[in-house]
């Protein structure tokens, strides 16, 4: 299975408030960037994803998993993208800023360094396992 990293700005959506959407998770919408629409229509319904809260904060808070694969977003009034659906799964313990990230020789191929701006990313399973390890996970 694929890792992912979405991303949210945390006065728009937050970590708590997709912890509170619960088990029923919520859906994903807004992206309008045609890489980040490829990535969406990749998802896997299983597959998790890092939760980045961008620009406030600027770090991964928690892992959210995959519950309805790429549909139509309802608020793309040009039709040509989509979203998928998530629920959180859980809270890093500790979480991983944007600095920690670009300070680990590890990571400096990852996308998150590499090309910031993009709302949804593929994380390398390497990537994957040291991040988790870093928020104490």
């Amino acid at each position: 299975m694929a890792h992912w990293l979405v991303k949210s700005e945390p006065s728009v959506w937050s970590w708590q408030q997709q912890v509170d959407a619960g088990a029923k998770g919520t859906f994903w919408n807004g992206v309008r960037n045609h890489v980040a629409k490829q990535h969406l229509m990749a998802m896997k319904k299983g597959e998790q994803a890092f939760f980045y809260h961008s620009n406030e904060g600027k770090e991964i808070v928690g892992i959210v998993e995959v519950i309805k694969t790429f549909y139509p977003d309802h608020t793309d009034e040009s039709g040509k993208f989509g979203m998928v659906d998530f629920k959180a799964v859980k809270a890093l313990k500790h979480p991983v800023s944007l600095d920690t990230i670009k300070g680990e020789t590890k990571l400096k191929d990852m996308v998150l360094v590499n090309n910031s701006r993009l709302s949804v990313q593929p994380v390398t399973e390497a990537e994957w396992k040291l991040i988790c390890k870093m928020g104490g996970i």
